[in-house]
């Protein structure tokens, strides 16, 4: 507490963090989208930036720097363990016929016209459950991504149906963890804030529906191969034991979470029953078990459609996106500690005069949060205790506050690949964040709906006298 109270007595000049900040985003666009090179490098290179800029400008010692570093990283090391078991996980699922099993029954019941309609219905029922997009993408996200591919959805909308459906509990879901941070850090209550997410919420919700049955609609006229499916749901019966008793893992999983369970001790019970389900029906062995929970399951059936729904897993395949957590959250240690995008969130804050500008500040400094300090909570925080004095100036009750917080904070963080949201989600989904972005409609349309509405004087709340 002292180190922040400190840090906020003591901001760079507002140029100064315009120009760190600028850099860096030219350094990590031009990289990742001209250059088409993984994210990893071009962080860190803005990392060094931001630093020495601290170093020269700010007189900051090393010391502080690098202690800035180790406490953003130390904000991810609890989902980088989630990570590490999730890969585990996943891998020991398809060895015990549990991922199969999902994409067999999926591809009986779901055609490509109600499919768009139902995956977002499915993972919104699971994630207001569970109150987690993790659990929700890492159980029926996997199962929806392989029934897509056998009914000819491309791979990129059928995640960001995925991520709008997960998203949609995350934020709603009274479970949630960012559910209970912002109405914390806007300092309101609960309810009261789920209460005032409804109104931005709910309508962008329902142009969703409407957007991807007219998107599913596409696909109505697209015979289906028949035979491709069939021959899919054939080698996956030929390969594996198919039966319902292989579908109590994913079922653990979300009872756990349902009773508010640590994730952990809810990950390792669902591998256990995965690897005696692997034993008893699919006949593996402990050397194949470990192999599918190290190096992930490595499919060769034959059918290049089937080995590459279920080539994947295991906890190598999470080495990638864990390493692009731990350099996006350095980058973000050392910009919080030097306190760049504080100074110019302060500078902003002390300008506003009206709803609207307000809530559509908050909104962008939510996303450059995302941007700049990689983690989902740090883009809740920041900003909401920046603004949080604009807000009490303007008499907006505390509720209006943490709904912009969530509307932009938690919807967006999906939708940037060195977030560790980003990351495990196109970890778990097999597709770029930047490629599923366009599709998760209720991700970037709630942000657009919230100002909308304020403009209108829609769904503004003001405090009591």
């Amino acid at each position: 507490m002292k180190v922040e109270r400190e840090q906020s007595k003591n901001l760079p000049p507002v140029w100064l963090s315009v120009a760190v900040i600028l850099i860096s985003a030219f350094v990590i666009g031009f990289s990742v989208l001209k250059l088409g090179v993984d994210a990893h490098i071009p962080i860190l290179i803005a990392a060094i930036i931001s630093a020495v800029t601290g170093m020269l400008f700010l007189k900051k010692g090393w010391e502080d720097i690098q202690e800035g570093m180790l406490h953003g990283i130390s904000l991810a090391l609890l989902p980088i363990v989630i990570l590490m078991m999730v890969g585990v996980v996943v891998g020991v699922w398809i060895q015990s016929g549990t991922v199969p099993a999902l994409i067999y029954y999926g591809l009986n019941l779901l055609t490509p016209k109600i499919f768009l309609v139902a995956s977002l219905l499915t993972c919104s029922i699971v994630s207001l459950a569970t109150g987690s997009s993790w659990t929700t993408a890492g159980t029926v996200g996997i199962a929806l991504m392989g029934i897509g591919s056998g009914l000819g959805v491309p791979a990129p909308l059928t995640a960001g149906v995925i991520v709008s459906g997960a998203y949609f509990g995350d934020k709603m879901s009274p479970l949630s963890d960012t559910t209970n941070l912002a109405p914390a850090v806007a300092g309101g209550e609960l309810f009261d804030h789920i209460r005032a997410m409804c109104w931005t919420t709910i309508p962008t919700y329902i142009i969703v529906v409407i957007f991807y049955a007219i998107m599913g609609m596409k696909f109505q006229g697209q015979a289906v191969d028949a035979q491709t499916v069939e021959t899919i749901r054939a080698t996956l019966a030929q390969q594996f034991d198919i039966n319902l008793i292989t579908l109590i893992p994913p079922l653990i999983v979300i009872l756990m979470a349902v009773k508010k369970a640590p994730a952990i001790p809810g990950l390792v019970l669902a591998t256990l029953a995965g690897a005696i389900i692997a034993v008893v029906y699919q006949g593996a062995s402990a050397a194949d078990l470990i192999n599918a929970a190290h190096y992930g399951y490595e499919a060769s059936t034959g059918v290049e459609a089937v080995d590459k729904l279920l080539t994947r897993g295991g906890l190598d395949h999470m080495m990638w996106t864990i390493s692009l957590i731990i350099c996006a959250l350095s980058f973000g240690g050392i910009m919080e500690r030097c306190g760049y995008l504080e100074s110019v969130l302060n500078a902003i804050s002390k300008i506003i005069n009206n709803v609207t500008g307000l809530v559509s500040t908050t909104i962008f400094a939510s996303l450059f949060g995302n941007l700049f300090l990689g983690d989902q909570f740090l883009g809740i925080v920041v900003p909401g205790r920046m603004f949080k004095p604009a807000f009490d100036r303007l008499k907006l009750a505390p509720r209006m506050l943490s709904r912009t917080l969530e509307d932009c904070g938690t919807l967006t963080s999906p939708l940037i690949p060195w977030t560790a949201c980003g990351g495990y989600m196109s970890a778990m989904l097999g597709v770029n964040a930047f490629a599923y972005a366009p599709y998760a409609v209720l991700n970037w349309l709630n942000p657009i709906m919230a100002i909308v509405l304020t403009f209108f004087g829609i769904g503004v709340f003001y405090r009591k006298d």
